[in-house]
Order: structure tokens, then sequence, then C-alpha cells
């Protein structure tokens, strides 16, 4: 599923024209991007919760040559399921 595909979906479920629903999933976005930004963590009860992790400087090597090469800390966004969404993805 793609953007245009959810898009459609909430459109149809919630009776809002694809122009609003593309607003509102573009809000959403916008909103936790802002949030992550500003090191907030964000919880949605039931689907799970978006927080910014620090990744340590670490040793790498190169695939090609074999090179030991350094790897630069970094910021970096993730996702932790809730387990309504675990149980409900499960088969």
């Amino acid at each position: 599923m793609n953007k245009e595909d959810l898009v459609k979906a909430i459109a149809s479920k919630t009776q809002l024209t694809k122009e609003n629903a593309n607003k509102a999933f573009d809000a959403l976005i916008q909103t936790i991007t802002q949030s992550l930004k500003n090191g907030e963590s964000v919880a949605l009860a039931g689907f799970g919760s978006f927080k910014v992790t620090k990744r340590a400087e670490r040793q790498g090597r190169n695939p090609r040559t074999g090179a030991a090469i350094t790897i630069a800390a970094a910021t970096v966004p993730s996702f932790t399921a809730a387990k309504a969404l675990k149980d409900a993805v499960k088969s």
C-alpha cells in the first residue's frame, strides 16, 4: 500500500474528500516529524510509538575493499509496535 492507496482508504472510511484526507494525512506526518525533530516521542495507543534514538559511532568495513571505516554517530527515528498491532498482524 502506498500513500495514494492509504489516502483513498482514509477518504472512504471517513467520508472525507480525497483532497481533505490527503491534507489530514500530510498534517499527521508533518506533526510526527516535527515532534521527533524536537526530541519528543509520539505514542499512538493501540498502534505504537515513534521515538528518536542515538546511534553511537562505530567501526565498519567497506564491502568492496574490506578496509576499516568509521561510521559516524547518528540520531535516527525508531518505531515500536504496540501489543494490539502485533496481535492484529499475527496469523
